[in-house]
């Protein structure tokens, strides 16, 4: 098993060569999680704290998303090394959507490569919404 770049004790990343090649794309096959408190995120999506209408834009959704994740990790005391899981949800699923947040979506990690689950849905909690992320933290010592 390769083992990939792990930034803390609490979480071991792995890409085993009987999978896909998932460090090859940005994210990890298998987390292995020591034993600490973990934190659950609800889903992110496009809504601020002001207010402010949702963008149209499917990847400026996923900036407001991206925000709102680092916000909801900086007030646990959290960091993206710390993410053991992410899971992102979409309307209308499609590669070329796809293709439009995944640069958005790992610049969040800084390079450390949770483990990933997208999944296509018919609908988020408001018409107007395309992109959701949740996440569960190892929160460190």
């Amino acid at each position: 098993m390769t083992v990939g770049e792990n930034m803390t004790n609490s979480i071991t990343r792995l890409n085993p060569p009987v999978l896909p090649n998932a460090g090859e794309m940005g994210y990890s096959q298998i987390s292995i999680v020591e034993p600490g408190r973990m934190a659950y995120i609800s889903g992110q999506v496009a809504w601020r704290p002001n207010g402010e209408a949702v963008p149209e834009s499917l990847p400026e959704q996923m900036r407001i998303v991206s925000i709102n994740t680092k916000a909801a990790l900086d007030a646990i005391g959290a960091a993206p090394h710390d993410v053991v899981i992410a899971r992102i949800y979409m309307t209308h699923l499609t590669p070329e959507r796809l293709e439009e947040v995944m640069p958005l979506f790992l610049a969040i990690f800084e390079g450390a490569q949770p483990c990933v689950t997208g999944v296509g849905v018919e609908a988020l909690a408001a018409p107007d919404l395309q992109v959701e992320m949740e996440l569960v933290v190892r929160l460190p010592d």
